[in-house]
């Protein structure tokens, strides 16, 4: 599950890692995104610049703008099981954009929150699927973000992980015509190697939280096993 993540880069090097011509001029600093949220994303119909669209899918034929919170995500492994995300990893796909993600590791009477992010510090993308809801100027796009089973590193935390793209693939995540088979082999784990972890404060639990000491760390900069 990937519930709560971050993207707080400048439009610049948005522009340069993503080979995109457009960003929003008020490209928000992001350091606590939560579902229902608008988040930065490229949409497979506008390649060429970000837009911002809802964390948590509201499908098209919905009849109410509200989704419910099992919408945040679509599993990797069913996802061609399912209509809507079936419809939708055919003809939307999308990056979701980030630098870091979230998850808590459970212990038997506490959960410690980590930040999970590549070791370069660089900006990357999951594998996302999105729909429109609405016309005129009620219509907006949302997303879910694809998940799959946790790499070596994640797995000290949480049995499941966000679908990271490795970057020669996200341009081929986002063309129509790649073939269906190969957008399904996208949808593995990231390898742990070029991942890294470590422990933040609690501040990331309430979304209204949404500034730099959220991704401060606490204690030290590895998983610790269980």
């Amino acid at each position: 599950m990937c519930g709560r993540y971050g993207f707080a880069k400048p439009k610049e090097q948005v522009m340069k890692r993503f080979n995109i011509e457009r960003v929003p001029e008020d490209l928000p600093l992001l350091y606590n995104i939560a579902p229902q949220q608008n988040a930065p994303a490229i949409l497979n119909t506008f390649p060429n610049e970000v837009a911002m669209a809802r964390f948590g899918l509201v499908p098209s034929w919905s009849k109410e703008e509200k989704t419910s919170y099992s919408m945040i995500n679509a599993r990797a492994e069913t996802i061609m099981e399912k209509q809507t995300y079936k419809r939708l990893i055919k003809s939307k796909r999308c990056l979701v954009l980030s630098d870091g993600f979230y998850e808590w590791q459970k212990k038997v009477d506490k959960k410690t929150p980590y930040r999970i992010f590549l070791k370069n510090e660089e900006p990357f993308a999951f594998a996302g699927i999105w729909d429109h809801w609405g016309e005129g100027e009620n219509e907006f796009y949302s997303f879910s973000i694809i998940t799959t089973v946790a790499n070596k590193l994640v797995a000290g935390i949480h049995d499941r992980m966000p679908v990271i793209l490795d970057p020669e693939d996200e341009s081929v995540w986002l063309q129509g015509n790649t073939p269906l088979d190969r957008v399904l082999a996208m949808l593995r784990s990231y390898p742990a190697e070029k991942m890294d972890a470590y422990p933040i404060s609690n501040l990331v639990n309430s979304p209204e939280n949404n500034t730099e000491e959220v991704i401060k760390a606490e204690g030290e900069r590895y998983v610790k096993e269980s």
